[in-house]
């Protein structure tokens, strides 16, 4: 039986593409505060916690409303696995029997109503696993003549929400062996490793935020 659900952001400090990327301000708040901000809003996590091994963005993650799960240092390096930290994070809460849904840091353009349908739809079929994404189009090599109408789509993962059993993590494995896809907008696909996808987040956000589409996240501790 599946126990609580709960939401993992990994959040470490040597980000490579972009230098300290995590809480580098984007739309006038740290990068890391988006994606708390839709965990705190969300109806269908029970808790949720931010892993790191950093003590500058635990800090931000506390100002502004969430619990912070200290990862191990090794844990922490370039060749560190997403399914590593969830799993330490589950070991840590010792919780082998609950519903894990990452969220990346790096997806900003996300509403808490898209984590909770990510979770329901997980919830409503025999899934292992239920990712967010979009479809990419994928193109014969330049020359070869073809309809449009005849290309085939490939589902692409953006990252933004995983919903996944623990006992995975048990088995080394992130998606299990059925594993469901939810399609999003292209705007919430957009996943953050260059200052290209920076910018283009930034833009989203500011014309989310002038359009009353979303609020900015709030600090809950005053600095």
């Amino acid at each position: 039986m599946i126990g609580q659900t709960l939401g993992i952001i990994p959040a470490r400090g040597g980000s490579k593409g972009i230098k300290r990327k995590n809480i580098k301000p984007i739309a006038g708040h740290p990068l890391l505060a988006w994606t708390i901000k839709a965990a705190l809003e969300s109806k269908l996590l029970d808790h949720f916690v931010v892993s790191t091994e950093d003590d500058e963005i635990a800090l931000v993650a506390g100002l502004y409303g969430a619990k912070v799960a200290v990862r191990p240092p090794e844990l922490a390096k370039d060749d560190s696995t997403t399914k590593e930290v969830l799993a330490q994070v589950v070991k840590e809460l010792g919780d082998s029997n609950s519903l894990v849904v990452l969220l990346q840091a790096t997806s900003p353009i996300r509403s808490a109503d898209l984590i909770d349908r990510t979770i329901s739809a997980f919830k409503a079929g025999d899934y292992d696993s239920m990712s967010t994404g979009g479809l990419q189009l994928q193109y014969p090599p330049h020359g070869v003549e073809h309809r449009r109408q005849d290309v085939k789509s490939l589902f692409i993962n953006d990252g933004s929400v995983i919903v996944l059993k623990a006992a995975n993590l048990e088995k080394g494995s992130l998606f299990g062996q059925k594993a469901g896809t939810l399609i999003t907008s292209r705007e919430e696909n957009v996943d953050i490793d260059e200052e290209f996808d920076f910018f283009v987040a930034e833009k989203i956000l500011e014309k989310y935020l002038a359009e009353g589409r979303i609020k900015a996240p709030v600090l809950a501790i005053s600095t």
